[in-house]
């Protein structure tokens, strides 16, 4: 068995993720369904705090770990501007953060530390990925769709980062929630992880 990537997303649930998932159905409709999201802690493994001997941590204490992290982060709001592309780094289509953008990178940067530290392949600019095309050409050719209709999006582009999703990677290009975690407060209750 491989062992699992483990990531930190807030998910988009109001129609600005209502728009994108729908969009990024028109767009790429062979990709498995994944939830609209800005990622705060993109793809790693947990690592051993010490580095060495010590075998990986658990989702438990991960999930612990996080818990005790978020806690001490007040939930925020961000406002999301223009259509973007990562071309030609990567053939990726998304929704940048215009405003408040700075409180997810100093949430990304309290949180890449301890078990979560990786050396990311990217600098951290907070976004909400549309889609990720196969070629250069068909990033291109989305992105002109996409600005094209989220010019046209009459909705507010706020969103309320209240609470982030613990996820690990599944197959296939899918994720699978572990745990919803409370910016600013306790864990919800009544459930053990």
């Amino acid at each position: 068995m491989l062992k699992p990537q483990y990531a930190l997303v807030a998910y988009v649930k109001h129609p600005v993720g209502e728009f994108v998932e729908s969009l990024r159905r028109e767009l790429h409709p062979e990709l498995p369904h994944l939830p609209a999201h800005v990622t705060v802690l993109p793809p790693r493994y947990l690592v051993a705090s010490t580095g060495g001997a010590t075998p990986p941590p658990t989702e438990a204490t991960a999930l612990e770990t996080l818990g005790e992290m978020c806690r001490q982060v007040d939930p925020f709001e961000i406002v999301l501007g223009e259509v973007e592309t990562f071309v030609p780094v990567t053939p990726t289509v998304f929704i940048r953060v215009a405003h408040a953008g700075y409180r997810m990178r100093e949430l990304h940067e309290r949180l890449n530390a301890g078990i979560f530290a990786c050396r990311e392949q990217w600098p951290y600019m907070p976004h909400l990925t549309i889609v990720k095309m196969a070629t250069e050409e068909k990033a291109l050719q989305a992105f002109e769709i996409a600005r094209e209709l989220w010019n046209q999006f009459q909705g507010s582009r706020r969103i309320a980062v209240e609470e982030l999703t613990f996820v690990r990677q599944g197959e296939q290009n899918t994720w699978v929630d572990l745990a919803p975690i409370p910016l600013g407060r306790s864990l919800v209750s009544g459930k053990s992880w």
